[in-house]
């Protein structure tokens, strides 16, 4: 692993590197007046939620390195203490990159960028019409970072006073991650899309597992299992007991070879074949059972990951061989 001190990069080398390695970041679009009245709207993605009671939520715009000249954002809000945010979805994210232009102050990248004012109700900047979340925020604490060092970043705190949220994106009262099609940053000019397929699903614990600590050794060492089959495997409360009934196949079950079934993600179907093999030396049985207990895990079916791996401990499993 390469080892980088931060003090040997350049500015644009250290931003980058940060940028790359810590992401994908939401992106908020944030819209403030300046004392005149007039709108601005900017991305940034320095920007994150931190708490829900109350909802507080994080920017980070910087001073120029150069100049050590605020941004238009901070300065508004510095000095009119309230903004919006919206949200950047896929369908807007080209109009949120122009919006990231330096502009001169005064003029309004909304105009700029396309794009809609939504009338905010207990703040003065609207927000962006387009998207589908909006957070109307005010001012909380402003924390100048490093500054005695020459830092130009700031952290600026938001407490979200109002939310506006598109009936569009709601499916039985929850925000679906797919209706909102939401934009991630990376570094340099890589973005992400957070829907269809780069979604998944993992459920919270319901309980305490045993850990990956609390694992029997030759599964914990395991050349197949990965950290994330053992971190299934270890979410149990208890090592199961070997089920003498286990497996139970689905009536008329067919399968080819343990290989075919494994690529064609069927686990039963492969351990259906594997039972029919001759027999193995142990260490080729224990592959292959923790390579079908994999394909198991990988359609979340845990008990039966366990209960494949426990079939090398029971002499069960000689038994069925002996009677085929």
């Amino acid at each position: 692993m390469r080892t980088i001190d931060p003090s040997e990069l350049s500015y644009r080398e250290r931003h980058q590197l940060v940028l790359s390695g810590i992401a994908p970041r939401p992106i908020a679009l944030v819209a403030t007046l300046d004392p005149q009245g007039r709108a601005n709207l900017a991305p940034y993605s320095f920007f994150n939620a931190f708490a829900s009671h109350p909802p507080i939520v994080a920017i980070g715009p910087a001073h120029s390195l150069r100049t050590m000249v605020p941004k238009h954002t901070l300065e508004n809000l510095l000095q009119t203490r309230e903004c919006t945010i919206s949200v950047v979805t896929y369908r807007i994210a080209e109009q949120a990159n122009l919006a990231s232009a330096e502009y001169d102050a005064g003029v309004d990248e909304f105009a700029k960028a396309g794009l809609s004012k939504y009338p905010s109700q207990r703040v003065r900047p609207p927000g962006v019409a387009e998207s589908p979340f909006i957070m109307e925020c005010v001012l909380l604490e402003h924390i100048p970072l490093a500054r005695e060092r020459g830092g130009n970043g700031n952290l600026v705190l938001l407490e979200v006073v109002l939310f506006h949220v598109a009936e569009s994106v709601m499916v039985n009262g929850r925000i679906d991650p797919n209706r909102m099609d939401l934009v991630g940053r990376l570094g340099y000019n890589w973005y992400c899309r957070a829907s269809g397929t780069a979604l998944f699903e993992i459920p919270r614990p319901s309980g305490c597992g045993i850990g990956i600590d609390a694992l029997p050794e030759p599964i914990r060492h395991s050349p197949v299992l990965t950290g994330q089959d053992l971190a299934l495997l270890a979410s149990v409360e208890r090592i199961p007991e070997p089920d003498p009934e286990f497996p139970r196949f689905p009536e008329g079950l067919r399968a080819d070879s343990v290989e075919i079934e494994l690529a064609a993600g069927q686990p039963w179907a492969a351990l259906f074949a594997f039972l029919q093999m001759p027999e193995r030396e142990p260490v080729q049985e224990q592959l292959l059972l923790h390579r079908i207990a994999q394909a198991f895990l990988r359609q979340r079916l845990v008990e039966e990951a366990w209960q494949t791996l426990l079939l090398q401990e029971t002499a069960r499993l000689r038994g069925v061989r002996d009677a085929t």
